[in-house]
């Protein structure tokens, strides 16, 4: 009889500086108090961060695999800036479902980041992702249509102005979900190539 193999549910991230995070939390918490009535789960200050590739549940022996992949991409693109900047939801037309934040790559650094990590996790072995990368950072996730159009409307005229963030590294983070919310734990840092 076979066992079942233990799995981790596992992305790959750029973490944001703690200054940051508290500007998030900060506009999430106005946004909450303006549409008290919306029902949608609320991204954690300590869980904000820019998912570059989320894995899902992988085999707990692969992720040291998934960890050299990110190594390798990681050293392929020197550091750069990014900048958080504007809000908006998913979808752009109809029932909102997410509310987000944007993320400006003025250099393509990000897009190219992202490239050498989908190589390297395909030569390890991972699924390509499908989708073409739309960097954002998800900051709620509508429960209920109830409210879902004023909370959106609030969120694009309170806006985010512009945040520079330095990027030199990213992360493999473990995400177990539990009723009081997911928990997040890094795996393993990999910093971007030094000149």
């Amino acid at each position: 009889m076979k066992t079942a193999i233990e799995q981790w549910r596992v992305f790959i991230a750029i973490e944001l500086p703690s200054n940051v995070c508290k500007r998030i939390a900060d506009h999430i918490d106005g946004l909450r108090g303006s549409v008290p009535d919306a029902r949608a789960s609320w991204s954690r200050e300590d869980n904000l961060h820019l998912t570059l590739k989320f894995l899902g549940d992988i085999p707990i022996p692969n992720v040291e695999q998934l960890s050299a992949a990110a190594s390798i991409a990681a050293s392929k693109v020197e550091p750069f800036e990014i900048f958080i900047e504007g809000c908006g939801a998913f979808p752009l037309k109809g029932q909102p479902r997410v509310l987000w934040i944007g993320i400006g790559d003025p250099p393509s650094k990000l897009s190219e980041l992202n490239r050498a990590l989908e190589d390297e996790c395909t030569n390890a072995g991972f699924a390509r992702e499908p989708r073409v990368f739309n960097p954002h950072l998800t900051i709620a996730r509508m429960r209920q249509p109830r409210g879902s159009r004023q909370l959106a409307a609030v969120h694009k005229e309170l806006g985010f102005s512009r945040e520079a963030i330095s990027v030199s590294g990213l992360a493999v983070i473990r995400s177990e979900l539990r009723s009081e919310g997911a928990r997040h734990t890094v795996i393993s840092r990999h910093r971007l190539r030094l000149s």
